[in-house]
């Protein structure tokens, strides 16, 4: 099992990260919270938490910010019905110790808004999860956002949300609000996706 990886980012492109460790380039599918956390300067060893999902047809690794991150991927993934992309979208579209809150709270609405859950999904969530997700700390995601320089940021955060799941005309919608703000790409997303759960 690989748990974590210590190297550089080689390439990054929303849900997708490269990492070189001692040569060896390992691509992962990450939270967008890795993706704000990265540090600004080129050629920082950086560490990422990793999950590794093995299939018949592949074995794909994931990649977090935290520990609790990781846990709470991990238990969404013992929710019947809920795969690796499916988790991969929750946990990019709150920290941990907001999906806390909302599954504490068994507020349905907030979690059907994730592109994936329904309202059937989301019960099962707030009924699996109720019981045995565990409480994160608090101060579990302070890394700082990236800034980063793009020709077209809202046409990155827009592919970004597609890759999560969303559809195009909501992607659009949400990322329409912020195109001339002069966020970067990682900030733009973590805006949409968070105005998409109010």
């Amino acid at each position: 099992m690989i748990s974590s990886l210590r190297g550089k980012v080689l390439f990054k492109q929303p849900p997708e990260l490269m990492i070189e460790v001692n040569g060896v380039g390992y691509e992962l599918q990450a939270s967008m919270n890795v993706f704000y956390a990265l540090p600004l300067e080129p050629e920082v060893e950086v560490v990422i938490y990793t999950h590794l999902a093995v299939r018949e047809d592949a074995h794909t690794l994931y990649g977090f910010v935290s520990l609790d991150e990781r846990s709470t991927f991990r238990q969404l993934l013992k929710v019947n019905g809920v795969g690796p992309k499916l988790a991969l979208a929750i946990v990019s579209g709150m920290t941990p110790i907001e999906l806390y809150q909302i599954i504490h709270a068994a507020d349905i609405t907030a979690l059907s808004r994730i592109p994936g859950v329904g309202k059937k999904t989301a019960e099962r969530l707030v009924v699996e999860l109720k019981d045995r997700l565990p409480k994160p700390a608090d101060n579990a995601l302070t890394n700082a956002p990236l800034r980063t320089s793009s020709a077209d940021p809202a046409n990155e955060a827009l592919n970004a949300l597609l890759a999560l799941g969303y559809k195009a005309p909501q992607a659009e919608k949400m990322i329409e609000a912020y195109k001339d703000q002069g966020l970067s790409v990682e900030e733009m997303i973590r805006q949409a996706l968070r105005s998409s759960l109010k």
